[in-house]
């Protein structure tokens, strides 16, 4: 039987605690209106427990970020919308059903990426590391433009980029209806970056 204490609870379930803990409050609050006393109380831990495992807020968010790319991004928006789709060009597409899905869901909380960035700034550590994960989302739709054949991924890959956070934005705003918006543009978008002669 597990003990009430927190130093003899295994380190890994202590972590994963306080990285669970963190992930709603800063996803839905930002990271600076969330302070370490609160994460302490959220998680359940001693303030020493929390220490040892991070040394900072910053870490936790890094941490949390780390998390949201596992669970949302990579683990949920790319793989279902390869899941929808059997070809790369409406895999494409499917990204914005996913997102239309999403942004009707009442807790609809933006993209913690985007958010973060604009928060901390682009040279904040926490900044950097948003940057990172968004490159990570943008690489995975380069690649989906490269098996479709289509040219100058690269510049596709930015453009279509663009559609995904401008829908996020605009949903945030209260266009619950932004990624069908988004997808019509997003189909003019591949149709530009077919090779000539291409019929699609």
């Amino acid at each position: 039987m597990r003990t009430l204490t927190d130093n003899l609870e295994d380190p890994d379930d202590v972590r994963t605690r306080i990285v669970v803990a963190a992930y709603d409050l800063f996803a839905h609050r930002g990271i600076r209106d969330v302070g370490v006393d609160e994460l302490i109380r959220a998680s359940g831990v001693a303030k020493a427990t929390f220490y040892r495992h991070f040394p900072s807020k910053d870490h936790v968010a890094m941490a949390f970020l780390k998390r949201r790319d596992e669970l949302w991004m990579m683990g949920s928006v790319v793989p279902e919308a390869k899941s929808r789709a059997d070809n790369p060009e409406d895999q494409l597409l499917a990204i914005f059903d996913v997102y239309d899905q999403w942004f009707q869901e009442d807790d609809f909380e933006a993209c913690s990426f985007v958010k973060v960035l604009l928060e901390m700034g682009a040279t904040h550590p926490l900044g950097l590391a948003s940057i990172e994960y968004l490159a990570r989302i943008r690489q995975q739709v380069r690649l989906l433009a490269d098996e479709a054949g289509l040219e100058d991924s690269v510049a596709f890959a930015l453009s279509w980029h663009i559609l995904m956070k401008g829908s996020i934005i605009a949903a945030a705003e209260g266009d619950r209806h932004s990624a069908r918006r988004a997808r019509r543009m997003a189909s003019g978008l591949i149709a530009t970056h077919r090779p000539a002669g291409s019929l699609g």
